[in-house]
């Protein structure tokens, strides 16, 4: 009890010393600053001249929910395709322009968004600008290209399957768990799906996603409003509007029983997954469920990491993730059993867990540790230039306004030990439960055929 006071005491002192040098340097809502262009493509600006060097961010809202049997994966064929060439910017040219002007880059795919980010010195702007604008107005769907780099993502999908156990249980699990909803397809795609992309499939599916005014740019750093404003008109203006894409009209229906999968592999102990529907990002109950997952296993004191693993050998690895959905999303819950440790066991030993903070809640102290936790975290992140321009950009488009960011610690501060207990209660239900198993493969037993 002890340690732990003073644990807690450690973490509330060091989170005023955050908040104290966070003061000297945070940025308020209104220091963003907002622009769109006549073609709709939205811009936030937040200038930091804390370092010669700026962060360019561009949310795409397109994922895997915008898709639908036999083109599955699209979305993230085009995370590569976008470095593969354009009309000034031949193949591969991308990253080289922006190395020799001390640049670098990268991309992600998930369900809900496609993002892209460059890192720069800030003197490297409207190169920057002139390299984006080029691939979004002007990229080569070029059928060469596309033959090798469908041969790069059909490499990718299976290395990780074979390579990542949570990676092959997560897309089952997903699978059965969502009848309806798109959130059902893994966002790599389908391999039947990947092996039949039409050049035509490719070409409406750029047109329909890549318009500007199916994007927000969030540039962070040693920049000022005025001078991207100057080339976003310049170079991204002159890109013409597109036909916004129809809304997602599918919305899947109420779990009402237990579901449950169960796949083998070459693997020496079984790997569990469970996962309970929640609701969308901007839903009022995020930041208890958020917390919720913290209780469960942020840290080796929380309650699944220090029952199962820490105090015993009944699971070797233990992990939650709240998953960020502009629809509703699913809670999971993913453990590796310990040697000798059946999955019924280990199942049986999470759910022990969760049925404690339904009945008896959580205490005070460990409610205010979390808190002080996600506090740090968020200070943390925004010490950044990337962190600032990636938090914008997801509280812009998950939480649908970037000012929602700044409000984010007094959320947290706001859940109180009902809160957690009530959606722990509302949601980690048998009901809205969907079970996943992925156990070794069995032996033949000696002179079977």
């Amino acid at each position: 009890m002890i340690n732990l006071k003073r644990l807690l005491t450690g973490a509330a002192l060091a989170t005023t010393l955050w908040q104290g040098s966070m003061a000297q340097n945070k940025s308020r809502p209104e220091d963003v600053q907002t622009f769109t262009l006549k073609n709709g493509m939205k811009f936030l600006v937040l200038e930091d001249h804390s370092i010669p060097n700026a962060n360019f961010y561009v949310f795409w809202k397109v994922g895997s929910r915008n898709e639908v049997h036999g083109i599955t994966g699209l979305s993230h064929f085009f995370e590569h395709m976008m470095f593969n060439g354009s009309k000034k910017y031949g193949p591969k040219q991308f990253d080289r322009v922006m190395e020799a002007n001390g640049g670098s880059n990268n991309a992600y795919t998930t369900q809900n968004v496609t993002v892209y980010t460059d890192w720069f010195q800030s003197g490297a702007l409207q190169t920057i600008f002139d390299l984006e604008a080029d691939r979004i107005a002007n990229l080569s769907i070029d059928p060469k290209m596309v033959e090798s780099e469908r041969g790069v993502v059909l490499s990718e999908r299976s290395t990780g399957l074979e390579n990542s156990n949570y990676r092959l249980l997560s897309e089952l699990v997903q699978s059965v768990a969502f009848v309806e909803h798109p959130y059902m397809f893994p966002v790599i795609g389908f391999e039947s799906d990947i092996k039949k992309w039409s050049q035509q499939d490719l070409e409406t599916y750029f047109r329909t996603y890549y318009a500007p005014n199916n994007a927000v740019a969030v540039i962070v750093g040693d920049v000022t409003p005025a001078q991207v404003r100057k080339l976003a008109e310049q170079y991204i203006e002159p890109i013409p509007t597109g036909k916004l894409p129809e809304s997602l009209r599918t919305v899947e229906p109420p779990q009402n029983g237990e579901r449950r999968a169960v796949t083998y592999k070459d693997i020496s102990t079984p790997n569990i997954l469970l996962a309970y529907h929640t609701p969308e990002n901007s839903h009022a109950d995020y930041y208890a469920l958020d917390l919720l997952s913290s209780v469960l296993t942020a840290g080796n004191s929380s309650r699944l990491v220090k029952s199962l693993v820490m105090d015993t050998t009944v699971a070797s690895r233990v992990f939650s993730n709240l998953g960020e959905g502009f629809d509703p999303n699913l809670f999971t819950v993913y453990a590796v059993a310990g040697s000798g440790v059946s999955a019924e066991a280990l199942e049986k030993a999470v759910l022990d867990q969760i049925d404690k903070v339904v009945k008896d809640g959580v205490t005070d102290k460990e409610l205010q540790k979390l808190k002080n936790q996600k506090l740090m975290e968020f200070y943390r992140t925004m010490e950044t230039i990337n962190g600032k321009a990636n938090s914008l950009g997801t509280y812009e488009l998950f939480f649908g306004d970037y000012k929602k960011l700044y409000e984010a610690p007094s959320l947290y501060e706001k859940v109180t030990k009902e809160d957690i207990q009530r959606v722990a209660a509302k949601y980690l239900t048998t009901r809205n439960r969907t079970v996943g198993h992925l156990l070794p493969e069995t032996k033949p037993a000696a002179g079977a055929n």
